[in-house]
């Protein structure tokens, strides 16, 4: 076959489409593909290297998608890669404009997409200028001044193009990024973000094994000691888990993940955050930061396998842990994600099963023999996998889930899987109170469908269940339970697809040879025909409960209901599958039947007639002979008896028999062509009856019966469904269809029956179209020109017909005017008239007379707009018709396929399916769109219609009208024109309806094409200034809502998807090189050559005039907008639409005219508001475009200091960027010579190759003076010296905008940044009185505005010479002691963020002076707590953006604040413990890492300890009666240590949710302490330093413990107080269950925590022993521990305990209080008893019923051990009284009968 069709195409095709080769023109395409390559090459090319970019290489490329579509790639190896590297050549062309980027990218995605194609050794792309342009569109510096805009949609694309290329990156790759991004690893800083998703998306992981160590070897253990030593989830943990997963799933068996499994799925069970515990708190971060699970589910699935297999022993842990969450009593926010794990792990499984088992091998590297998945491994899997899907068939979220699970698990292991599903099933469809139950599982068996029927050796009994399934399906079927009938159908239609319904039981006579299972399902295919007649009564039962006199009163709709079309379509498609799987006996019976009962009855032809139509259609199209023979000469002779009588013609209200009949007709007879022609004479015949009927009614269907006829004789379709080529016609003894059950298509022999009109069947098209659609357009061009007088309703029936005839002949008519671009197939006779030319003239003539005369016929108008949308589009089907097929094909082929096997095994209905959908789609691609002028004519009528005066009409027209815009090319530059004619102000006649309809056309729909914001300076240039002037248009009035709204809405969409438009259109020469490559490349050689010299030349011209021309547009629009503004009578509406198309207009590679900075700089101080924001947004823009460039020199940084290996953090090689008190540049000398780093990430974790510094002051330029400046420089230096502008300004810019919700702004702060950068202090004397007076000023606003304006002055003074900067310090120092004195609560947060954003990536040593004052004793006590807390407040902003380079201030802090540690204030402790964490934060434990030089924690907590042994010793409660004043004298130790507890507890809260590590082993010692405080029963009114006690507690356990630190935790469990034991219980239920893998992994330490909660359930205190039953329940059901015979023994034991007889007590004698050491035991032992029955909450495991058994005996023991009976048997109860039919199995009679006795309540009466 390949070799044939590569000598037809002269080369090897890569890989085309294999359905194209069914098409019943197959032969042709091989030459039509040629064809349309060479041309693509050809012009491509040739476009390239002319440098046309628009429209020349857009236009071609664009078609090269359109021939991927058609033809997949179906071409040569060698233009695959040229055409690949074209395309990576134009997307990386600087400066491209976004769109064009855009557009390129998704070609190449696609390109690239069957990465089998392409091997590594057949293409190298460079990894750099994508790297480029990723950074400069995702981290762009100037998108946030607005000078780029760019659209939403752009990350993703560019995404997925990096993960298409990285697999072909060179093998140096590796390294050059790791020396790239490397330098960036600060984990304080946002840099560590943006490396590690750098690396998770650029790392190539597929390399051959022996380039494995120039791969993931070079940075895998950095990368994965990173991950493990970091415990608090920051925000890149998530893109490591991803790169992980990625290089595992690529290199499975080449990655030994063994030593760190169980911490991978520690984590992987942290991330679900599941409610654990019975006090926990979340930490916030856990939620946002969580992992993805498509990336954890892929991670899983690539470890699984191996020697000893242990990553799937960790699975059935986890899966243990969390399989009662499954439960569908459960339901929270963490269930959407377990759900998910759910579905795609199977999904993720059978993937890589395929890849090892069935896959073609190809150039990638295979799984080794000794990794790949074996059988065991796979049963293993399933098994784990089971029970919790079963669990959640019948989740809140609904089935899908797990029936998509248990599709994929049931391909692997169908036989563990399908028998607990039927076993549900089978009950389901008897009960009648759980509807829900059913629907579950008949969606779980959908998906199995497949499985069941295939059997196999596993599970052979499967298709043995089919007709059991089906027959006890049937009463789904059901009128009243709309869900439940929809998947009844669904169900049968499945099942009925996959098997052929033939009595096969003669068979057993005949045939000796059969196995037993083939001789049973022989015997049972009896019953097939009784199911289907069954069927057919369900059905007839849901069509007579659902006619419309039933359902409905007369008064309401006609129409169907949206219920109602659902449930037609799911009758009318299994019908249909149930008639197409039968055999020809049954065939003849249904057939029969369905006749009876169609003829018998009368039905209404809206509801119930339209579902017994279809029935009958669904019996005539399996086949179409016998059917015809019954219902076509009945219809007939019913009509024609009927309609004998004159009068009916004319009658209004026509005969139910009449209407019945033909609505009979008309559905029957959409059926295969050829077998219509002999009844044409009878057909034509009713026709000329019935289409001038006078009633509504009866004409419509009359013309649908027109459309169907010539739609089944002109149209190309295939005509068999069946599940066997060829039907089930044959003879048993030949063929026995029980061997096909369940058995897919073969794609390569489908035999499909196609349906291409004969000549006969054109002649007959032609006949009726000359009788019948002629004489109408007559009548309608008569009218048209005035000599004929017809009513509406006449000239809608006209039109109706013509319709209808353009629907049904459209696939046969050419396209209109010109000849067709290519035949698709589809034969069109010349030699007749060209109908579509004939209806489109008199259509226009037509409508030009109703728009004059009578332009309020507005049905008529509908019918024609109708029409000319399908004489431009329609060419046998249309296009959302298409769409929607095209999904549910996908669904389908979803619910049904094979995914281990793979290779297109569908069902073959699936495949002629697809088959049809592709000769579909070459009818919409392949007819040229190309713009005529018939075209041009028909949209202008579209145009005149959209502005007319009735709403409808003018929707109607307009949604024509966008569609035929997005269909041609270039048609929308020739009517925006007209459209814009309508807002012309000078226009005196336009009404408001026009206005309207011409805002609508710019407006656009929904994600369609948008004229008002092409990308496009032709367009835009016009358009925008238009919209602006409309203001001034006479029919334009702001009174109007609707048109306010309009105006709005334009705005609104404008400023959305506005994306920068180019005005540089260069091609560099590397592309034109390639272009040169496609034009002289062979096979098939381009059509056209390269282009001569000459031409290469003018195309150079042509390139710089677009440029020159692109630059003239965009300063000719600035101008327009700006004089559109000059004008005063402009209203405000639109004069503020006109600044927001300005701001639109700034960008980074032209500067702006100066006409409009100077317009920006005056609205600075405009009284409107919104102006002014507009403004400040803009000159802050303006003011980046005129920054000058600095000079900047490279520097090694490795010559400045000298080290070995890799050491990160605090190393001698970087100590000279620390800030050092004694070595900062205090001269003139010091500061010229220093060299400043100003990034603070430079140099932590290694250092790059080349650091560019900025070189020393002598060789920056100069500051300008006023005679050198640009005209825009001098513009805003003129206005900023102005002390009356500034003065205006300031008064404006500290004024308040919104009370109370006003924030510092970073839009103001960029202003002032760049006055201070560009012009350095020349401004300072204007604004300095001002600053003197809004500091001295304690208002908010006033506050904030000089806080903006300090922010702004210290990041704009960073190239300022020294003397500039002292002077600065001088004035800036007493000016913020004034102001932060002044601080209050509205303002802390301003100056906050003001001392962040000024220290913001600036060098420490710059800074000193800044530093120095935020550093004077910070709580001096003055101004009381508040003032020192924002201090702190202020001052922590300012360190922590400066990191780790000021360690010698942080140790100085840290010595400050120690002795305070016992301050009173609450305000003031919280803030110490937040600056503290900022203090430690540097002090973190990553691997590679140096000791820090900043403080450490572990000293710090020594410290502590120290000073809190009072409380460690004493054993009484620890009470909080601290007086909350400084009172005079010493207080003794212990409240002291109280005061620094309380402290303490604060920063231990605040580093919970911010430092990288958890709580360290010093931390750990305070545990004993906190177990003390934490209060036990859950009430809040206790004292700050309980709950806060209670809180550490909690999150403490949430944290990931490293294994070595778990015996620490243990060793603080026993304690003499019992609240501490108590905590230590609570405490306990979390962490394990947030550690369950780490600590299983130590056996030590679940022996010890096993031995601590058995002890502890023998406590003398009764609220530790039942805390201690609930952790050891919890622990069994998460199965961290197991229910063993020791166990079980041990309590047995406990439970006999004897205790002692009571003593005869003296009346009134003090009752016993403390309980005697024998109760404690029993009690103990119940409470074991019962922890173990209420850990299995859902089942009934073997032990079960002997412990309830047990309990039993204890009902009437002492309390408290009845009360612990009692309430386990009702827990009991409650969970399993569900499914308590199931459960019951488990106990033996005499059991239940005592259980029968508990459970029941006793009656009080007795």
């Amino acid at each position: 076959m390949k070799k044939i069709q590569a000598e037809t195409l002269g080369f090897v095709p890569q890989k085309d489409i294999v359905y194209n080769k069914l098409l019943p023109y197959a032969d042709k395409l091989d030459n039509e593909s040629n064809d349309i390559l060479a041309r693509i090459k050809g012009n491509l090319g040739r476009a390239v290297q002319l440098r046309e970019l628009w429209p020349g290489v857009l236009f071609w490329t664009r078609k090269l998608s359109t021939y991927l579509r058609l033809y997949g790639r179906k071409f040569s190896k060698e233009d695959h890669v040229l055409f690949v590297k074209l395309l990576y050549e134009l997307v990386t062309i600087p400066n491209l404009e976004i769109s064009m980027m855009q557009s390129f990218a998704r070609l190449l995605i696609n390109l690239l997409k069957k990465k089998e194609l392409l091997s590594q050794d057949d293409l190298e792309l460079p990894w750099r200028p994508l790297y480029e342009l990723y950074e400069k569109i995702l981290y762009s510096k100037t998108e946030h001044l607005g000078l780029n805009w760019f659209p939403n949609s752009v990350e993703n694309v560019l995404k997925t193009l990096v993960k298409s290329c990285r697999l072909y990156f060179p093998v140096s790759a590796t390294q050059e990024m790791l020396d790239e991004w490397r330098p960036l690893l600060c984990p304080f800083d946002v840099t560590m973000q943006k490396a590690i998703s750098y690396f998770e998306l650029f790392l190539p992981t597929i390399l051959p094994p022996e380039l494995h160590h120039k791969g993931f070897k070079l940075w895998f253990d950095e990368l994965m000691g990173l991950w493990v030593s970091v415990q608090n989830l920051p925000s890149w943990e998530g893109s490591l888990v991803n790169l992980f997963a990625r290089l595992a799933n690529n290199n499975i068996g080449y990655v030994n993940w063994d030593p760190y499994i169980p911490k991978i799925f520690t984590r992987v069970l942290r991330s679900f955050n599941l409610p654990v515990g019975t006090s926990q708190m979340v930490v916030p971060r856990y939620m946002t930061n969580s992992y993805d699970i498509g990336h954890v589910v892929l991670w899983i699935s690539s470890m699984l396998g191996g020697a000893e297999n242990p990553a799937q022993k960790q699975l059935n842990g986890l899966f243990s842990s969390i399989a009662s969450f499954y439960h569908p009593s459960n339901n929270g926010r963490w269930l959407v994600k377990l759900m998910k794990l759910l579905q795609r792990l199977p999904a993720s499984v059978v993937r890589r099963l395929h890849r090892e088992r069935y896959k073609k091998p190809c150039w990638i590297t295979p799984i080794p023999t000794s990794h790949r998945l074996t059988d065991d491994d796979v049963t293993h899997f399933v098994e784990s996998m089971k029970q919790p899907v079963l669990m959640a068939m019948f989740s809140k979220t609904g089935s899908m889930d797990a029936a998509q699970a248990l599709q994929n698990l049931a391909l692997m292991r169908p036989e563990l899987v399908i028998p607990p599903v039927l076993e549900k099933t089978y009950p389901a469809m008897e009960t009648l109170t759980e509807p829900h139950q059913l629907t579950a599982t008949l969606s779980c068996m959908i998906g199995m469908a497949r499985s069941l029927l295939s059997g196999g050796h596993h599970y052979p009994e499967g298709p043995a269940h089919v007709l059991p399934l089906l027959m006890r399906a049937l009463p789904g079927v059901d009128p009243n339970d709309f869900s439940k009938c929809m998947i009844t159908f669904q169900f049968i239609a499945t099942f009925t697809t996959l098997v052929p319904l033939v009595d096969c039981s003669s068979a057993l006579h005949e045939q000796n040879d059969l196995t037993e299972m083939e001789r049973e399902l022989c015997s049972a295919s009896a019953e097939f025909e009784d199911f289907v007649l069954q069927f057919m009564d369900r059905c007839f039962a849901l069509i007579d409960s659902s006619t419309l006199e039933q359902t409905r009163e007369e008064t309401e709709t006609e129409k169907m209901t949206h219920l109602e079309t659902l449930v037609e379509l799911g009758l009318s498609s299994t019908f249909s599958t149930i008639l197409t799987q039968c055999s020809m006996e049954i065939f003849q019976v249904a057939l029969e039947k369905v006749f009876n009962f169609a003829t018998s009855n009368i039905f209404e032809t809206r509801v119930a007639g339209r579902m017994v139509a279809d029935m009958c259609r669904a019996a005539a199209k399996c086949h179409p002979a016998e059917s015809l023979k019954r219902f076509v000469p009945h219809c007939c002779s019913a009509i024609i008896h009927i309609t004998a009588n004159e009068d009916v013609l004319n009658e209004e209200e026509l005969d139910k028999e009449l209407l019945w009949n033909l609505q009979l007709l008309s559905e029957v007879t959409r059926v295969d062509g050829g077998k219509l022609l002999p009844y044409r004479t009878q057909l034509v015949q009713i026709l000329q009856l019935t289409l001038r009927l006078r009633c509504k009614q009866g004409y419509t269907l009359a013309c649908n019966l027109l459309h169907h006829i010539l739609r089944s004789t002109a149209l190309t379709y295939p005509t068999d469904y069946c599940s066997v080529p060829g039907g089930f016609t044959q003879p048993l003894s030949h063929y026995l269809p029980i061997k096909d059950w369940g058995r897919p298509g073969n794609l390569w022999d489908l035999q499909i029956q196609w349906h291409v009109p004969s000549a006969e069947e054109m002649a007959f098209v032609f006949y009726v179209l000359d009788l019948l659609l002629q004489p109408e357009l007559t009548r309608l061009q008569r009218y048209a020109q005035g000599q004929q007088d017809m009513s509406r309703d006449d000239v809608l029936q006209s039109l109706s017909i013509v319709q209808h005839c353009l629907l049904g002949a459209g696939g046969m008519l050419p396209p209109l005017d010109g000849t067709p671009v290519s035949d698709a197939g589809i034969p069109t006779d010349d030699s007749r008239e060209n109908y579509r030319e004939a209806i489109c003239k008199v259509m226009r003539q037509l409508l030009h007379y109703i728009l004059e005369h009578s332009e309020d016929d507005t049905k008529s108008l509908f019918s024609i707009i109708k029409i000319i949308n399908d004489l431009m589009h329609f060419r046998g089907s249309h296009k959302h018709e298409f769409d929607s097929r095209w999904k549910s094909f996908a669904l389908v082929k979803k619910s049904m396929e094979n995914r281990l096997h793979g290779k297109k095994q569908h069902i073959r209905a699936l495949l002629i399916d697809r088959v049809l959908l592709q000769h579909e789609i070459r009818k919409l691609l392949v007819e040229g769109f190309e713009y005529k002028t018939i075209h041009q004519d028909l949209l202008r009528d579209l145009l005149r219609l959209s502005t007319s005066t009735y709403s409808q009409v003018r929707s109607k027209a307009q949604s024509v009208l966008f569609t035929a815009l997005s269909t041609y090319n270039f048609c929308c530059r020739d009517i925006t024109p007209r459209v814009l004619e309508l807002l012309e102000p000078t226009l005196t006649d336009v009404s408001q309806q026009q206005l309207k309809g011409a805002l609508y056309c710019l407006l656009g729909n929904h994600g369609g094409v948008c004229l008002a914001n092409l990308h496009d300076w032709d367009c835009i240039s016009v358009t925008w200034p238009a919209m602006v002037r409309s203001g001034l248009s006479p029919a334009m009035s702001l009174e109007k809502p609707s048109i306010v709204r309009l105006f709005d809405d334009l705005a609104d969409k404008i400023h959305r998807q506005y994306e920068t438009v180019g005005i540089d259109f260069t091609v560099p020469e590397s592309a034109l090189e390639v272009g040169r490559k496609i034009t002289d490349s062979a096979s098939p050689p381009p059509l056209m050559g390269p282009p001569s010299d000459q031409e290469q030349e003018a195309g150079h011209a042509l390139q710089q005039a677009r440029n020159m021309e692109a630059v003239q547009r965009y300063e000719k629009l600035v101008t327009d907008l700006l004089e559109c503004l000059d004008d005063r009578d402009l209203p405000w509406k639109f004069e503020h639409m006109a600044i927001g198309f300005l701001s639109l207009l700034l960008r980074d590679d032209h500067p702006l005219p100066t006409r409009a900075v100077l317009f920006f700089v005056r609205s600075l101080n405009h009284d409107a508001l919104i102006v002014r924001k507009v403004a400040i947004s803009a000159v802050a823009g303006i003011l980046k475009q005129l920054k000058r460039p600095r000079k900047k020199v490279a520097v090694t940084p490795s010559d400045i200091s000298k080290q070995p290996g890799l050491v990160a953090g605090d190393r001698p090689g970087n100590d000279w960027l620390l800030y050092h008190a004694d070595s900062l540049p205090r001269t003139q000398e010091d500061w010229d010579n220093f060299r400043f780093v100003e990034k603070t990430h430079w140099g932590y974790y290694c250092w790059p190759k080349k650091l560019l510094l900025y070189a020393p002051i002598k060789e920056q330029p100069k500051d300008l003076s006023p005679e050198e400046m640009k005209e825009s420089e001098l513009i805003i230096y003129n206005h900023f010296s102005n002390p009356a502008f500034i003065n205006q300004l300031v008064s404006f810019l500290s004024l308040e905008d919104r009370k109370g919700k006003d924030k510092f702004n970073p839009r103001r702060f960029c202003l002032f940044k760049g006055l201070f950068r560009n012009y350095s202090d020349a401004f300072l004397p204007v604004l300095k009185p001002h600053m003197e007076r809004l500091a001295g000023d304690s208002h908010e606003s006033t506050q904030r505005c000089v806080a903006e304006i300090i922010a702004g002055l210290v990041r704009g003074s960073k190239h300022w010479s020294f003397s500039q900067v002292e002077a600065l310090w001088q004035f800036l120092i007493p000016l913020m002691r004034t102001a932060l004195s002044n601080i209050t609560v509205e303002t802390y947060t301003d100056w906050g963020t003001c001392v962040a954003t000024a220290c913001e990536s600036r060098d420490p040593r710059k800074l000193h002076w800044l530093l120095d004052l935020l550093m004077e004793c910070p709580l001096s006590g003055e101004g009381g707590s508040f003032v020192d807390a924002c201090h702190l407040y202020v001052l922590q902003g300012g360190l922590a953006q400066q990191e780790w380079r000021v360690s010698e201030l942080l140790h100085r802090l840290l010595t400050y604040l120690e002795p305070k540690l016992t301050q009173v204030y609450k305000n003031v402790r919280e803030r110490i413990g937040s600056v503290l964490t900022y203090i430690f934060m540097i002090d973190v434990a990553l691997p590679n890492t140096g000791p820090t030089k900043s403080p450490r924690i572990a000293e710090f907590t020594q410290r502590v300890v120290t000073c809190l042994k009072p409380l460690l010793e004493g054993d009484e409660e620890i009470q909080n009666h601290v007086v909350e004043e400084n009172g005079v004298g010493e207080q003794d130790e212990r409240t002291q240590a109280i005061k620094l507890l309380k402290t303490v507890l604060k920063w231990l809260m605040a580093s919970a949710g911010r430092s990288f590590t958890s709580p360290v082993p010093q931390q750990l010692q305070l545990l004993p302490l906190l177990f003390k405080i934490a209060p036990v029963e859950n009430d809040d009114s206790y004292d700050e330093l309980k709950r806060d006690a209670r809180t550490c507690l909690s999150l403490m356990s949430q944290g990931l413990l490293y294994p070595e630190q778990i015996p620490l935790v243990l060793r603080m469990a026993g304690s003499s107080s019992w609240h501490a034991r108590f905590s230590v219980l609570t405490y306990l239920q979390i962490m394990v269950f947030y550690n369950l893998f780490t600590i299983l992994s130590n056996k030590q330490a679940v022996q010890n925590i096993r031995a601590l909660v058995i002890s502890l359930l023998e406590d003398e205190q009764l609220e530790v022993r039942e805390m201690a039953a609930t952790t050891l329940s919890g622990f069994l059901q998460c199965n961290f521990l197991t229910m063993d015979v020791s166990m079980q023994t041990h309590f047995e034991a406990l439970c006999k305990t004897r205790l002692p007889k009571k003593r005869k007590r003296d009346l009134g004698s003090v009752v016993d209080t403390i309980p005697s050491v024998d109760l404690v035991r029993r009690h103990a032992g119940v409470l074991g008893l019962s922890a173990c029955v209420l850990s299995s909450p859902y089942d009934v495991p073997t032990w079960m019923p002997q412990l309830l058994m047990d309990l039993s005996a204890h009902l009437n023991d002492t309390q408290p051990i009845e009360m612990t009976v009692k309430k386990t048997l009702s827990n009991f109860r409650r969970t399993h009284h569900d499914n308590w039919l199931e459960h019951k199995q488990q106990f033996t009679d005499d059991q239940l009968v005592v259980l029968t006795d508990l459970l029941v309540s006793p009656c009080y009466y007795a």
